[in-house]
């Protein structure tokens, strides 16, 4: 019996090296968890416990051609002849690019031999509607080990049983967060549809699809510490069907595995960064609510800015929330990130919301509690409001993401129109411009900006370069306003007309006259510029009455209303 067995496996070692009757031997490979109770019933007969314990795989065995191939492979794909041409496949936009290989790897009872199920995507192609886009293929078959060859033809679901989804493929961080990064940074409803039925399924219905490749281990970088690494170097092919010719020239693949620990730890590295830029955020709140913390300094300060700074960073943190629940492997680091960002949004940012609010509401005496709750009841609920709108408005417009992006970052214009419609003094810190500019634009330039960000997007250099100008020329101009005045850059002929508080004054009572903030006498016989007069007419300091309005913008006197100095 043994001896039969051994031939046998050389027979069947023999066939998955030649490649002859790949698809039924692929089939008849798919796990065996399928067959246990097929697998009882030959025990009972005595014959099936002598072939199983020969062919089943010996969990021990780390010879060095026992090697897992499940994983991430990433490279390219060129045509191996001087004819680039697809009869019944995509065209190809050019004649290489880029493709990725997902593989995962299973047991079977046979000695050194793998049941392997996966994908291959293809970029660069266009479908019927000659759409630039991807293409990918279902793929099954078999890994030997003894001879590091990879058999895979297209899984056509002739036999009726789909694709298994496999527990790798939903736990995978490389996976899934490509995913959940083309969903919300990429795909247009038009890109999601071409994807879908850019799958090959009228291929896989006229065509043969069989992959032949080499595994090669490659030396892996101090950097990656064990993790093995493997690269794939193959050819792919599509043999005439019913004399109808090859559906496409031959291509050859070249691949090489991704170390799934390293994207592991970049990602984490990533929510490090978030989570430092939260701490700074709060930093920066804290000294500008120290800065404005009358209520003449909180009331210089726009709404809408801080009310928009705090949209963006809620939607932060359902941002990265929704990341670690769909990335369980990762939820502790992104629900950390998570959490900082709503501390920033719903303690601070809308604490200084508040603030502002109760600043800039005009006092009326004998006011009750109802109406004050009623009005804070209206700002909350067009807060939230905006903030699922936005959500709604995202959506239906995920088509021009970039640009609803572009356009957030637009919360300094408010201040600078508040500046120069009021005419405002110093109302932000300089320390809070510069820090949260650059903080703010941190997130987006990693996304769109960098080659090796985890989230699989491809840089976009011109819309970097725009949104850091255009965060840039906003900043500037509220520097501009704090140190040389809120309408510097105005034309004086389109001004409106300010009062003037520095006029002259006839004292023809010769009576000494007191400033009530300092109490001591005024000097009517000084330069104007030594003293200030009111729309009241009543007349103070030029420095008590400035420090006066640092603080309320009423008259010390008699309560009226100032206009801005």
């Amino acid at each position: 019996m043994r001896r039969s067995a051994g031939v046998l496996r050389a027979a069947v070692a023999g066939l998955f090296v030649l490649g002859l009757a790949l698809p039924p031997l692929a089939a008849s490979l798919r796990p065996l968890r399928e067959r246990v109770a097929s697998a009882g019933a030959a025990a009972s007969s005595g014959s099936w416990a002598d072939e199983h314990a020969f062919y089943k795989r010996d969990d021990n065995d780390m010879s060095p051609y026992s090697w897992n191939i499940t994983g991430i492979y990433k490279g390219s794909w060129s045509f191996a002849g001087a004819t680039n041409g697809s009869s019944r496949f995509l065209e190809f936009v050019t004649s290489k690019g880029d493709s990725v290989l997902e593989l995962l790897s299973t047991s079977t009872k046979i000695s050194g031999v793998h049941y392997v199920q996966g994908t291959i995507t293809f970029h660069d192609v266009i479908d019927k509607s000659h759409d630039r886009g991807v293409a990918q293929i279902r793929l099954e078959g078999v890994y030997i080990w003894p001879f590091r060859q990879l058999r895979l033809v297209a899984n056509s679901g002739a036999d009726g049983e789909p694709l298994q989804e496999e527990d790798y493929f939903l736990s995978n961080p490389y996976h899934l967060l490509r995913i959940f990064s083309s969903q919300v940074f990429q795909d247009s409803s038009e890109e999601k549809n071409r994807r879908k039925n850019s799958l090959t399924h009228d291929m896989e219905k006229h065509c043969n699809i069989e992959i032949a490749a080499k595994v090669v281990r490659v030396s892996s970088n101090q950097n990656e510490g064990d993790h093995e690494k493997y690269r794939l170097e193959g050819l792919m092919e599509s043999p005439a069907v019913d004399d109808d010719g090859e559906c496409f020239s031959s291509i050859l693949l070249n691949s090489t595995s991704l170390n799934v620990e390293a994207y592991y730890n970049k990602a984490v590295n990533y929510t490090l960064m978030v989570t430092f830029i939260s701490f700074l955020q709060v930093l920066l709140l804290i000294r500008q609510m120290e800065h404005s913390n009358t209520q003449s300094g909180a009331a210089k300060v726009s709404i809408i800015m801080i009310g928009q700074q705090a949209i963006m960073d809620a939607y932060l943190c359902l941002l990265h929330l929704t990341a670690g629940i769909l990335v369980e492997s990762l939820f502790n680091a992104f629900a950390t990130a998570a959490f900082f960002k709503f501390v920033v949004f719903s303690i601070f940012e809308m604490r200084y919301l508040l603030a502002i609010w109760k600043a800039s509401r005009p006092l009326n005496s004998g006011e009750g509690w109802e109406i004050m709750r009623r009005e804070l009841s209206v700002l909350y609920s067009r807060f939230y409001g905006i903030l699922l709108g936005g959500i709604l408005l995202m959506y239906e417009l995920h088509n021009f993401l970039r640009l609803l992006l572009f356009l957030m970052y637009s919360f300094w214009i408010p201040q600078i129109v508040m500046n120069v419609i009021r005419d405002t003094r110093k109302p932000l810190h300089p320390q809070y411009i510069l820090g949260m500019t650059a903080i703010r634009v941190a997130i987006p330039l990693y996304i769109f900006g960098c080659p090796s960000n985890f989230m699989r997007i491809e840089p976009d250099k011109k819309w970097c370069i725009a949104v850091t100008t255009f965060m840039g020329i906003q900043a500037a101009v509220l520097l501009l306003q704090h140190y040389l005045g809120s309408r510097c850059f105005i034309p004086h002929q389109i001004l409106p007309e300010k009062y003037c508080y520095h006029r002259k004054v006839e004292d023809n009572t010769n009576q000494p006259i007191d400033c009530v903030i300092c109490m001591t006498t005024i000097d009517l016989s000084q330069r104007a510029s030594e003293y200030m007069v009111a729309p009241c007419e009543h007349i103070f300091h030029s420095g008590c009455l400035q420090r006066w309005m640092d603080i309320k913008m009423e008259c010390p006197t008699c309560r009226r209303s100032l206009p801005p100095a």
